[in-house]
């Protein structure tokens, strides 16, 4: 039970792992809700943030490959699993979780992208399709929540953002090879998936033209 009285679906083990996210997202997490920044699952995003600049200077000072930038990385990256966990357990959902972990997925892509530029470590039009998609997800977040549009995260984007993620990862321990097929599939389903995220801002925004 909520604290405003809402009953929560029940905590099955595919909802505990995330495969089961059906019904309709926690109200302490729409665009009228109060941020609530004091939550577990928020620490750990802040946790998950101020590791960004750490993994940055720690690859930077290896000259891009290195298992120690590596396994901070994996731990940024695992940490929006960890989070998503702990906001199902403990039911602390808000409206600032629901804004943070995107952008510091956003952020560690573009810090994997910037290092992996930098150093040479995959090929360049791979990066810069990357970072191209992961500034327009940013500017178009935040055009959208200026219009009040919720955008839930869709299977594509799911599916794309691990293979996104590993081929950067693979990229930073030095196995370029199997870092640019990763990264490539990867690329290939967040393409998709920023289709369809831009399809239901467009289905949002003309229902309440239609409405109105």
């Amino acid at each position: 039970m909520t604290e405003s009285g809402d009953k929560r679906p029940p905590l099955t083990l595919r909802r505990f792992a995330g495969l089961d996210r059906s019904g309709p997202p926690p109200p302490e997490t729409l665009p009228d809700a109060p941020l609530r920044p004091w939550t577990i699952p928020n620490a750990i995003g802040f946790v998950r943030l101020a590791l960004i600049p750490v993994f940055v200077a720690v690859s930077w000072n290896a000259g891009g490959s290195s298992l120690t930038a590596a396994a901070i990385f994996a731990l940024v990256a695992w940490g929006d699993y960890a989070d998503g966990i702990a906001a199902r357990v403990t039911g602390q959902y808000s409206r600032l979780g629901a804004m943070l972990d995107p952008v510091v997925d956003r952020l560690l892509v573009i810090a994997g992208v910037v290092v992996c530029w930098q150093f040479n470590l995959v090929p360049l039009g791979l990066l810069a399709a990357l970072i191209a998609r992961e500034l327009m997800m940013l500017l178009g977040g935040a055009v959208g929540l200026k219009l009040g549009v919720t955008l839930s995260i869709n299977w594509w984007g799911r599916w794309g953002v691990w293979p996104a993620m590993g081929g950067l990862f693979l990229a930073i321990c030095g196995a370029p090879e199997a870092a640019t097929v990763f990264l490539a599939i990867g690329l290939f389903l967040l393409v998709i998936a920023t289709i369809e995220y831009f399809r239901s801002a467009r289905r949002q925004l003309a229902g309440r033209t239609t409405s109105t």
